[in-house]
Order: structure tokens, then sequence, then C-alpha cells
């Protein structure tokens, strides 16, 4: 059987279509993502503005057309931060099931967290010692301390580029004042997180998805350029190639990186905040190494699905 799976993240609604075996075994045939930018002008009022509003319900509608040139069975979508924090949340689903048919179930914070650890455990082996995932999204942040056996502690902050974007306003290129107010910013809401670490002692940053495959795409194109993420569930990143990505980004205006290869224009706006974010963890927590898992919580929502067939 076929199915699709669709994530109603804040930036971005991806959708990726599997295909399931008898013996449970399965294939992912296809994926896609439309850009939404759900929180413009309205994440931190808690509302979906109707210019994005209409931008989330036209790519359900093009989500829908593309799903069922592959003969699915059935759409499973869930929605994220954005959704589940704004006012009229519930009404952008109903919206959706209207003029779609396809039901939207929006997920907490907590649930969130761990499918993207069941997407991370597909892509690679965690190991036996304690890693922290990252997943970087428009709304929120989640933060997974685990191996490859168990999760030992998670947490969703409301800490997203697309909140932090429009509640910070910085300029092009960002100024070190700036850095540093976000800095400052980023310690005072993630004390749990820094509490957690002085429980969970651990060394290693694992990026879901998102932010971090575009790292990794804009190394391949300066440094390894018979390299790309095609194919590939994850990646080792060299520290000193992030930190000089890193540099490139948070020292470039919005012109500069509209022609930077392997950032893609989706990410052109926001890729600041989120580089600045990654670099803050590493340095704040001391962790000397960094990896990359191309699965997130669509391949989580998808291993647990698996379970239920």
């Amino acid at each position: 059987m076929r199915i699709a799976i669709i994530d109603l993240g804040t930036n971005t609604f991806n959708l990726m279509v599997a295909e399931i075996a008898a013996n449970h075994s399965c294939k992912i045939i296809f994926n896609t993502k439309i850009a939404v930018k759900l929180g413009e002008g309205g994440i931190n009022t808690n509302i979906i503005a109707p210019a994005p509003f209409q931008r989330g319900v036209d790519a359900m509608q093009q989500h829908l057309k593309t799903a069922n040139k592959y003969n699915i069975s059935k759409i499973f979508a869930f929605a994220t931060s954005a959704v589940r924090s704004a006012k009229n949340g519930n009404a952008f689903v109903t919206e959706i099931k209207k003029q779609t048919g396809i039901e939207v179930t929006i997920i907490s914070g907590e649930k969130e967290a761990e499918l993207i650890y069941g997407g991370v455990r597909q892509a690679l082996d965690i190991g036996n010692e304690k890693a922290l995932v990252m997943d970087i999204g428009g709304g929120s942040t989640e933060f997974i301390i685990c191996n490859n056996e168990q999760i030992f502690w998670k947490h969703s902050f409301d800490l997203g580029v697309s909140r932090m974007y429009e509640f910070f306003k910085h300029s092009e290129p960002i100024t070190q004042e700036e850095i540093q107010k976000i800095e400052n910013y980023l310690r005072g809401k993630l004390q749990p997180l820094f509490n957690a670490t002085e429980q969970h002692p651990l060394d290693t940053l694992i990026g879901s998805s998102g932010s971090f495959d575009t790292f990794a795409e804009m190394i391949f194109c300066r440094f390894y350029v018979n390299e790309n993420l095609e194919n590939k569930k994850s990646y080792e990143f060299k520290p000193e190639d992030y930190y000089k990505i890193h540099n490139l980004i948070i020292s470039s205006n919005l012109d500069e990186r509209y022609k930077m290869e392997g950032l893609i224009e989706m990410r052109v706006d926001m890729i600041v905040l989120a580089s600045l974010f990654t670099n803050f963890i590493l340095h704040e927590l001391k962790l000397t190494k960094m990896r990359l898992s191309t699965y997130a919580l669509k391949e989580g929502v998808l291993s647990e699905i698996i379970k239920t067939i």
C-alpha cells in the first residue's frame, strides 16, 4: 500500500509518499516541500494572518494533487507549532478539511519531539552514548537527549526561527550587538536544557533535517563539489567546515545570500538565525561533534504508522 504523510511546519509543508510492503518494510518514493511561511505577520500574536492562511490552504491542495498521482491509500497530516499556538489554528485545519478532505492532527510539542527522535533513529545509529538532537523549526525548536535505545529528556521551546525573525527584525548583515542580544535571549529561555545537560553529559549534536540540510549542502558546494545529500540519510560535519559556513552566513546580507550555492530560496531570510542558534548551542554546551539526520518528523510518523498496520 502507498500512503502520504504531510508535515505542516511553520515555514514549509512537507509531503512524503511511502510504499509499505506486506512484511512491513517500506520505501520512500517521493519527497517534496512547499514554502508557506505560516507565521508571517502573526506568529508572535498567536494568529495565522490572512495571506499565510490562504498560502497554507493552497499548499495542501497542491500536495493533495501530487499525492493522488501516486495512487495513495491514505493521507496522514500533522500540524506543529504555528497551528497549535494560533487562536485560529482550529479554523485553519477545519478549512483544510473543507477544501481538501484531509484530516489534520495538531500535535503537542512533546509528541513532536518523540516523532523527531523516531525519524532520526531511522536515519542513523545514535549509538550507546547520549547525544542531543536539535530540530530547528519556524515556530518551535525541539531538543531531545537520547541514545539509540531511549529518550532521557525532551522539550519543545517556542524558539523557532520564524518567531525570532519576526521578533528581532535584525539588520542586513546582522550586527554584533544584535547577535549578543539574541544570544542573551536564548540563554534566558534555554535554562531547562542547560539543567538537563548537567544531568546528562554529552558531546554530540545531531541536527534534524531543515536548516542542517542547508548547512551540509552549502559545505558540499564550497568544499566537496562531488558530494551532495541525494540518497544520504546522515552526514558527519567537520566542525571547521560548519564554522566557515556560519561565518559566511552571519557576515552576509540578504542579496548576497540569494546568490550562495546550496542555500535554497525559502531559507535565505531565516538561515542567519538558524546558524546563530546552532553556533550558540555548540559553544554554550561545549559540543565537539556535529551530525546530520536528513530524517525528521515525517519519517518518525512513518515508523509509527508501520507498527499499526
